[in-house]
């Protein structure tokens, strides 16, 4: 079935994960019991900002991969989102989230991630707006991500990406990073990702190295860093579990910017919409 998306319409390509967030009452004790917080939860990041997307009211499209049998649920899990999801014979991804205060550690299995078809979406989704998780990239050289970008610019779409992980950053190398996202129109990346891509500690020169139209730099607390201007944090409630507070800034951050490109008002929406995702256990909206 094809779909011909409306105007301000947002596609958004990329992971989607089966998580279990663990979060301990105090310091984990070795060959011991240690009391804890554990949910099971839908995550994946590109999936966490379509569902913040819809829930903002935008008119989202979503393509993932996950295992043959978890179509179905996977789909009841994004509600207000087209969800189109490739069923492939890999187990779902699925994600151990370790939340210690404002840290995380992930012990990740990326599972029917790494069989995303990005040659199999079709080109009618390509319009208005594309967003691309750089998760999408793991255990590749990244061809497939870059063509598709590049298809997706060809049929008219702005095109942001988030890069995801230092880890995958340095995984396929600076410089074959940077090839395949040549050309984003927005660039969401963490302080650290913006030093691991352009190989500067500073943020201004990070927004002149970087082949992107706007460079959106997030700082956690400390705010976003966007066309030379500071956008501070905006005070949240007391932190359960920071998963997805970047995925949440993302779909924040679109849902404003798609309307007249103004990226500071963009980001001051981001933050606000970041606040709310901290103080769920979870990277969705509740």
């Amino acid at each position: 079935m094809s779909l011909r998306l409306r105007p301000g319409s947002i596609l958004v390509v990329g992971d989607v994960i089966d998580d279990t967030v663990v979060i301990p009452s105090g310091p984990i004790q070795p060959d011991t019991d240690t009391v804890s917080v554990i949910r099971r939860v839908p995550g994946g990041s590109a999936a966490n900002t379509a569902a913040w997307l819809a829930a903002l009211g935008a008119d989202v499209t979503f393509v993932g991969a996950v295992n043959v049998a978890d179509v179905d649920r996977h789909v009841a899990l994004l509600p207000g989102v087209d969800a189109r999801l490739q069923p492939v014979d890999t187990p779902t991804g699925a994600i151990i989230v370790l939340v210690q205060g404002a840290d995380r550690s992930m012990l990740t299995d990326r599972g029917a991630n790494a069989d995303l078809d990005f040659a199999a979406i079709p080109d009618e989704l390509l319009r208005a707006h594309v967003h691309l998780t750089g998760h999408s990239m793991a255990a590749s050289d990244g061809a497939a991500f870059a063509d598709f970008l590049r298809r997706a610019k060809s049929a008219g779409a702005t095109v942001s990406v988030s890069p995801g992980s230092v880890a995958y950053i340095d995984a396929l190398g600076t410089a074959r990073f940077g090839e395949v996202i040549a050309g984003a129109d927005v660039l969401f990346a963490s302080l650290a990702e913006g030093a691991a891509l352009t190989g500067t500690p500073d943020p201004a020169e990070m927004a002149a190295r970087v082949d992107a139209g706007t460079l959106v730099l997030t700082l956690g607390a400390d705010g976003v860093l966007v066309d030379g201007e500071h956008v501070p944090a905006v005070s949240a409630p007391v932190v359960l579990d920071p998963t997805g507070a970047g995925d949440a800034f993302c779909a924040g951050f679109l849902a404003r910017w798609l309307r007249d490109r103004n990226s500071v008002a963009a980001a001051r929406n981001g933050a606000e919409v970041a606040a709310r995702a901290v103080g769920l256990v979870g990277g969705r909206p509740a």
